[in-house]
């Protein structure tokens, strides 16, 4: 069952009662990683572990995401610096427990690559926030195949 989650906006990604970050270099520029994060959004399930489907909505403003297992979930985009910044929020999910979500993507130059932080601000009630940091070694995985994953990608093409 699809529920709405708190609207938040840029600021809860260092606001927020939850924040996980994590962080890796790929070989690939700032506009090339930008490009693959905001413009091709239906090419994060060929990238991103757990994605199996992702569909621009509202002309690019928004996405439709399907996780592996069945989860989905609707987001607003809030930043589009090219080269620079990619965050959005979640507005509806199926997933039990979660308040308001936001995912923040920063791009730096780290010699003739990039540096990519993604920060996950989150909320939910008071079990939520002390049990997600366990997961912070899931996530830290997965995140870290998933940079491999792009960065072969984006190699290739």
């Amino acid at each position: 069952m699809h529920r709405r989650l708190r609207p938040v906006e840029l600021d809860f990604a260092v606001a927020a009662p939850l924040r996980l970050v994590f962080a890796a270099e790929i070989a690939a520029p700032p506009e090339v990683v930008y490009a693959a994060l905001a413009d091709d959004t239906p090419g994060w399930a060929e990238w991103f572990t757990g994605v199996c489907g992702s569909t621009p909505t509202h002309d690019g403003r928004g996405r439709e995401i399907r996780l592996t297992g069945g989860t989905r979930s609707t987001e607003t985009v809030l930043a589009t610096e090219p080269g620079a910044r990619y965050a959005y929020r979640v507005d509806t999910t199926d997933l039990p427990t979660l308040q308001a979500l936001l995912e923040d993507w920063r791009l730096t130059p780290a010699g003739s690559g990039t540096r990519v932080r993604w920060t996950v601000a989150m909320d939910g009630p008071a079990a939520f926030r002390w049990l997600m940091p366990m997961a912070r070694p899931g996530l830290r995985h997965a995140f870290g195949g998933s940079m491999r994953a792009l960065d072969r990608r984006l190699a290739g093409s």
